[in-house]
């Protein structure tokens, strides 16, 4: 939206007006900026204005090790660290010809799986909130997210920026204690999903802001290169960990949620739904859980041959994908972090030109953003 474009006009004698939002309006999920041109309740333009949580990360990779870098990814997505730890192991792995232990690979399966269902119940429960409905839904869903942060922290020390994945591994195995708790977290997920769709699901008031509201066609979806819940939302069944398996994903059953209409309720019931299909590889994960290292030792400051890698994992908000150029040296030539909530964010200006203001933040909020990995 351009100065030239809309200017602030008369808003009594019908001309648009500008309304800014944010840079720390409680409902844009971040510290980020909407800049609105307004013909009464109506959006007519919009700008988003980003930049505000830069801390040139992929500059500064290129100052340290591979394994230092890690912590970088926690702080991208910190709302899914373990994700993001994973995709840059992945892609450092290809890059210097690492193999990686099956028990390591398993464990990496169950906590990108919890990383997942962690981050769903934050997605789904500010949504709600967005919608309406305060802080009830949201405080249900924190009791799940809590017991998940308690097992990471039981792990590895810390329940958001976690810093656990190696490259060639995990950093720690989990201690003896873990494995009752994430047995019983797994035996209760599917009611509590249960309680959260009986809660939610045909609630009249979701519904009417949530159903034909933000509806994004397969086609559209596909062109603004969406992927996560996003995508599968409108009835595309993609995703990673069918279409290029990693970390052993082959080997798990489980299905690939989608949606029909493409709108804001059915990307709600596709996360909804998929923390039903990693309770299900969690399952799987942990009965079959084999003996064995944590991970393949390498050097702290390992130093792959000349060339370049692409490691790419499914997160909680769609592909997160690092591009890794290697010179010989300890330290990356080139780094760089594809990040969903980035490409997500783009389709919400022609999401909410004519649409309204309320149904705009709804919108946003089904998109499920995160700022850290847009400004990075």
């Amino acid at each position: 939206m351009s100065e030239q474009a809309v200017e602030p006009g008369d808003a009594a004698a019908g001309e648009p007006y500008i309304l800014n939002i944010g840079p720390q309006h409680p409902s844009t999920h971040g510290v980020f900026r909407l800049r609105v041109a307004m013909d009464g309740e109506r959006i007519v333009d919009m700008d988003m204005i980003v930049g505000y949580l830069h801390r040139s990360m992929e500059k500064l990779a290129e100052e340290r090790t591979y394994t230092q870098n890690i912590p970088f990814t926690d702080r991208a997505d910190y709302l899914a660290a373990m994700s993001g730890n994973l995709g840059l192991c992945l892609a450092a792995e290809r890059l210097a010809g690492v193999e990686v232990p099956e028990r390591a690979s398993a464990l990496r399966v169950i906590f990108a799986e919890l990383q997942r269902i962690a981050s769903h119940a934050m997605g789904n429960g500010t949504l709600v909130s967005d919608a309406g409905a305060w802080q009830t839904p949201l405080l249900y869903m924190f009791r799940e997210r809590e017991r998940i942060l308690d097992l990471f922290e039981m792990t590895c020390g810390a329940r958001l920026t976690t810093n656990y994945m190696r490259i060639g591994g995990v950093a720690f195995d989990p201690p003896a204690e873990f494995f009752p708790k994430l047995d019983s977290l797994v035996d209760d997920l599917p009611s509590c999903v249960d309680e959260y769709v009986e809660l939610l699901a045909e609630n009249e008031i979701f519904l009417a802001r949530t159903r034909g509201v933000g509806v994004i066609s397969a086609g559209d979806a596909i062109n603004g290169s969406l992927t996560g819940p996003q995508l599968r939302g409108s009835g595309v069944p993609w995703d990673l960990r069918k279409a290029e398996p990693y970390c052993g994903y082959e080997r798990y059953d489980f299905e690939i949620p989608v949606g029909s209409a493409g709108d804001v309720y059915d990307r709600f019931m596709v996360r909804m739904e998929e923390v039903r299909q990693s309770t299900r590889i969690i399952r799987q994960a942990l009965d079959a859980l084999p003996p064995g290292p944590h991970k393949t030792e390498v050097p702290l400051a390992l130093r792959p041959e000349p060339g370049e890698a692409y490691g790419r994992v499914e997160g909680p908000r769609g592909e997160v994908g690092f591009y890794l150029v290697a010179d010989g040296g300890p330290a990356p030539y080139r780094f760089h972090l594809r990040a969903p909530s980035l490409i997500n964010l783009s389709l919400l200006r022609s999401l909410a030109i004519g649409a309204s203001l309320p149904d705009a933040v709804v919108t946003l909020g089904s998109l499920d953003i995160v700022v850290g990995e847009i400004d990075r």
